[in-house]
């Protein structure tokens, strides 16, 4: 009979040396693979210490990039020869004393990894003096050799370099960019450091040439527009959010955070999220929360897929937030969410709406102040800046206003509910807004002396400094869109959108999966006035559809194929504000005014009108522009008389 442990594997005993206690270098050099992963980390994590150790002043050098050395130097405390030696060792730090300092971190660096982890994958010197010690102390090390602590020279504060980075990981430094590239990560996390810590002087050395040369104390304004960069400074809007009295825990501590950032104008968008900064207690952080709040604040001032330039700096009591979540400290865990996200979002909204986002027409090639100058679009510039037309695949409409009488004062048209008006004044604004124009937009009196239609598709209009050209079909898309949205988001439950039966249902083939998501739709098609419902695995029966795309001569089929198809292939969530807004956007896509329909002075007069009554109507649904502005000083200097 076979042993009964036969073919099992043996239990592991201590003799057999399995398991063992790894060497401190690798145990240093596995934490380093989560705190430095290339130079801009070395930057980092010295600069966290220098501002950590009260400096005033602190000196940042890079050579190759970082890669060949990261020179941080700092007028801050020192440390003692023993705290010199200390410093070096995994998990010290003069930071954290016991557990409970984890839920109230207030300094810049805590973990205790940083200094050893460093040291074991480059060759790094320390020189450092306390302002009570006659001389300062020294001390070198490269891999797992550490040297001793010897006397040397130089003044009251802590300079570390290090050279070769990865030198003894020869795996680890192949995978580092070019020295360009490592160049700008260094760069990017200096000026965000430095963006953040105003009251600290700070300069930024790179292969012998000063990037830049921050005095101290220059006012947190001052300093943001530094380093985003003088040009943009016009095109800067400030945010400041106080804590209110009222939200506090229930042993009197705040829980609401202190808000204070420059926002920039829709005409300054990015590609990408870099020119998006966001600190918490004077940290950079990189937060999902804060960074949707911000783009949900410029939902339709800008084209999807772009990035707002923000500062952001968000005070908030340390008891409240975990920083301790992320190996970089770059994420941090909020304990009320879901308050930070609706505070940021109206600070940022509110500072939006009360300023005039139309983009001004600049001379020349498009600068990064703002914005929208006159110049040939390339293919790899992406989106257009000016709004191109397109025609879409459902029939074409016939324009409301081409047909209607011209009169001094056009009738507003009739909207998706009878009684009620698209585009009139009295029903385009949101229940919340005020009833005088919205602070959006400059005055546009009805009785301008100078209206001009270009190419039936832009219209070209006088203000108080100068002229506006507006898209006079994104303009009536805004204008629409408000108005739709107001109707069906009305809290007496008279939102729904008036529909208007077929006799015989009209038939509509479909993909199985768009059947399928009929049931998930019925609560958004009851809003907009539709009524389907499945006739077979492939086909649908549209049975009713909103009156007021009949009106505007929208082809049922077409619209909702095309309605269907788009929330069957993105995956839309059919009750969300999101879902709603798109199908909202559609709509009023579909029935306003065209670019190449011709209109009369009275229309041309009434549609500007219609720009004062809306928010947001320096931009269609979809975040383009409906109107660019020139003023009298660029039209001055385009025919060179200034």
């Amino acid at each position: 009979m076979p042993n009964a442990t036969e073919g099992t594997t043996p239990v592991t005993t201590q003799d057999d040396g399995v398991v063992r206690r790894l060497p401190p270098l690798l145990v240093n050099q596995i934490a380093a693979g989560e705190v430095v992963d290339r130079p801009a980390s070395v930057v980092k994590e010295l600069i966290d210490n220098a501002i950590d150790a009260g400096a005033v002043r602190i000196e940042v050098e890079l050579e190759a990039g970082g890669i060949e050395l990261v020179r941080v130097t700092d007028d801050g405390c020192g440390m003692s020869p023993a705290d010199l030696r200390m410093c070096l060792e995994p998990h010290t730090t003069s930071k954290v004393r016991e557990a409970g300092d984890l839920d109230r971190i207030a300094t810049m660096g805590f973990r205790g990894e940083a200094m050893a982890s460093i040291a074991s994958v480059g060759r790094m010197s320390v020189r450092t003096r306390r302002a009570q010690d006659a001389g300062a102390s020294e001390i070198e090390a490269a891999g797992e050799t550490i040297g001793p602590v010897r006397p040397s020279a130089g003044p009251v504060g802590t300079s570390v370099s290090l050279r070769n980075l990865f030198f003894n990981t020869p795996a680890r430094r192949k995978f580092l960019r070019t020295p360009s590239t490592e160049q700008g990560h260094c760069v990017d996390v200096a000026r965000s450091l430095a963006m953040s810590h105003p009251g600290i002087g700070m300069r930024l050395i790179v292969d012998g040439r000063t990037v830049f040369d921050l005095e101290p104390d220059r006012g947190v304004r001052t300093r943001a527009v530094e380093l985003l960069g003088r040009e943009l400074e016009p095109e800067l809007i400030e945010v400041s959010h106080d804590r209110t009295p009222d939200v506090f825990d229930g042993d009197g501590s705040a829980r609401a955070p202190a808000i204070w950032g420059l926002v920039g104008r829709p005409a300054i968008a990015k590609a990408t999220a870099r020119s998006l900064h966001v600190f918490l207690n004077g940290r950079p952080i990189k937060d999902k929360t804060v960074i949707h709040a911000v783009r949900e604040a410029y939902r339709g001032l800008m084209e999807p897929g772009r990035y707002p330039t923000a500062v952001l700096l968000i005070d908030l009591d340390p008891t409240l937030v975990d920083v301790n979540v992320h190996p970089a400290k770059a994420e941090v865990r909020w304990r009320d969410q879901s308050l930070v996200h609706s505070l940021v979002l109206r600070s940022v909204r509110e500072a939006l709406r009360g300023e005039d986002l139309t983009p001004r027409v600049e001379q020349g090639p498009v600068s990064t102040s703002g914005a929208f100058a006159l110049r040939q679009q390339t293919a790899s510039d992406g989106p257009g800046l000016l709004p191109e037309r397109q025609q879409t695949d459902a029939s074409r409409l016939v324009d409301f206003l081409r047909d209607r009488p011209t009169a001094p004062e056009p009738t507003p048209v009739s909207s998706a509910d009878s009684g009620e008006t698209v585009g009139d004044a009295n029903h385009a604004r949101t229940p919340e807004s005020p009833t005088e124009p919205s602070a959006d937009q400059p005055s546009m009196p009805l009785d301008a002396p100078r209206v001009l239609q270009i190419h039936d598709s832009y219209v070209v209009a006088e203000d108080e400094a100068g002229l506006v050209i507006v898209d006079q079909h994104a303009l009536h898309e805004r204008v629409m869109f408000e108005a739709l949205l107001a109707r069906v988001t009305k809290g007496d439950g008279g939102g729904a959108l008036q529909s208007q039966s077929f006799l015989t249902p009209l038939v509509i083939e479909a993909k199985p999966s768009a059947v399928d998501r009929l049931g998930s739709l019925s609560e958004l098609f009851a809003k907009l006035g539709i009524e389907a419902e499945a006739l077979g695995p492939e086909r649908i029966g549209l049975q009713a559809f909103p009156t007021f795309l009949l009106e505007r001569k929208v082809e049922p089929g077409a619209f909702f194929t095309e309605l269907i198809e788009r929330t069957d292939e993105s995956g839309m969530t059919p009750g969300s504000e999101e879902t709603l807004h798109e199908v909202l956007d559609m709509m009023a896509c579909k029935a306003a005014v065209k670019a190449g329909d011709r209109m009369s002075e009275p229309e041309l007069r009434h549609l500007l009108s219609l720009r004062e009554t809306v928010e947001r109507s320096s931009s269609c649904p979809h975040g383009r522009p409906t109107s660019v502005r020139l003023t009298i000083r660029d039209l001055e200097r385009l025919f060179h008389r200034s």
